[in-house]
């Protein structure tokens, strides 16, 4: 793992006096210059740190207390799935907010690495201003969420895994309203946009929100999607189950 010098071109000013302080851990050397480089030359944002296998990123999540890690889930040592798992197990509150990359969108890791509590993910190939937009969409606390691939992802393993009755109870205790939310975050859709679908406020939206992830015992909308399918609440034609 190596600490990175705080670094912005000459000539800009921050926007603010903290800005993102960014880990990247890629086993691509070429990958993480080059995330390095997009990630610097924002006034926002700023690399504090590179790891080229899982076990140097979950030691520079616990030493350098990033905001953000970007996680290649495909690494040796120690893949994304496992490091993401101890480092939001192990590391200090308020952990740090995790975006994995990938080639390829349809990547299983990609499914397992947001199971064990990812907040989304980006592909490498993805366009620069697409990428900043990732970063700046987990770093402020929302997750990144992409409903038809978690879909595809989630349906493709149902048949292998067995029923979770766990799940299914907690998802029993929701209210019709709120599995109408849960349904509408399946369709990727943000608070205010719930609010201008229901006719409800966006105060009791967000209160609706907080009530579903609670109760099925989630850290964000991208695990109550996947809660959603596991469960069978959400099928392949994406209506929520009465």
């Amino acid at each position: 793992m190596v600490a990175a010098e705080r670094t912005h071109p000459p000539g800009r000013t921050l926007v603010n006096a903290d800005p993102v302080r960014v880990l990247i851990a890629d086993d691509e050397s070429l990958v993480r210059a080059g995330l390095h480089a997009i990630v610097a030359a924002e006034p926002d944002l700023t690399v504090i740190g590179e790891a080229a296998t899982g076990t140097e990123a979950v030691a520079g999540a616990l030493e350098l207390r990033p905001d953000l890690i970007l996680m290649d889930v495909r690494m040796p040592d120690l893949n994304g799935i496992e490091a993401t798992a101890r480092i939001l197990r192990e590391a200090p509150n308020p952990p740090p907010r995790i975006l994995v990359a990938t080639t390829f969108e349809n990547d299983e890791y990609i499914y397992d690495a947001l199971r064990a509590g990812a907040h989304g993910f980006l592909l490498k190939r993805a366009r620069t201003d697409e990428m900043l937009h990732a970063i700046r969409t987990v770093a402020r606390g929302d997750s990144l969420l992409y409903p038809s691939a978690i879909r595809d992802l989630a349906l493709s393993r149902s048949s292998a895994r067995a029923a979770n009755t766990e799940l299914e109870t907690r998802l029993a205790r929701l209210t019709d309203r709120e599995r109408e939310v849960l349904r509408l975050i399946t369709f990727g859709l943000s608070n205010p946009e719930i609010a201008a679908r229901t006719g409800l406020g966006l105060e009791t939206v967000k209160t609706h929100v907080a009530r579903v992830l609670g109760k099925l015992g989630v850290r964000d909308r991208t695990q109550a999607v996947i809660a959603a399918y596991e469960s069978g609440f959400a099928t392949a034609g994406g209506a929520g189950r009465g």
